[in-house]
């Protein structure tokens, strides 16, 4: 079983960065794939990036890339995703997402445990 704790969300200006956390619990971490998926107001959770169990690949939805940067520290149990160049069409409720799996998926289903989510809002 593993828990996952997410952090680092708050309000940001346009143009701005945010560096959100995911703090995973269990001695597995560093087997599983890892994605971050968000959920706007009135609008469906969608993908926003993945990695797999090393680190050694990544995924982006055509929207981030360029500017958000997946990563993770298996020593640390922890993923990160880094957000550049904020837009408002970001502003979402952020989940960090773990599959019994090394590689990554795109799709939410793939994806057996989940963070409660934490708020990013950028305003214009």
């Amino acid at each position: 079983q593993v828990q996952l704790v997410e952090s680092g969300g708050g309000l940001v200006q346009a143009g701005g960065s945010l560096r959100l956390s995911c703090a995973a619990s269990g001695r597995t971490f560093s087997l599983y794939g890892m994605g971050w998926f968000r959920q706007a107001p009135g609008k469906e959770r969608e993908f926003v990036a993945a990695i797999n169990a090393n680190g050694g690949s990544t995924i982006y939805a055509d929207s981030v890339k360029g500017r958000f940067t997946i990563s993770r520290d298996n020593a640390k149990n922890t993923a990160s995703l880094q957000m550049n160049s904020l837009k408002p069409e970001d502003t979402a409720v952020y989940f960090c997402a773990g599959r019994r799996s090394a590689g990554f998926s795109t799709a939410e289903f793939y994806y057996g445990y989940w963070g409660q989510g934490t708020q990013v809002t950028v305003s214009s």
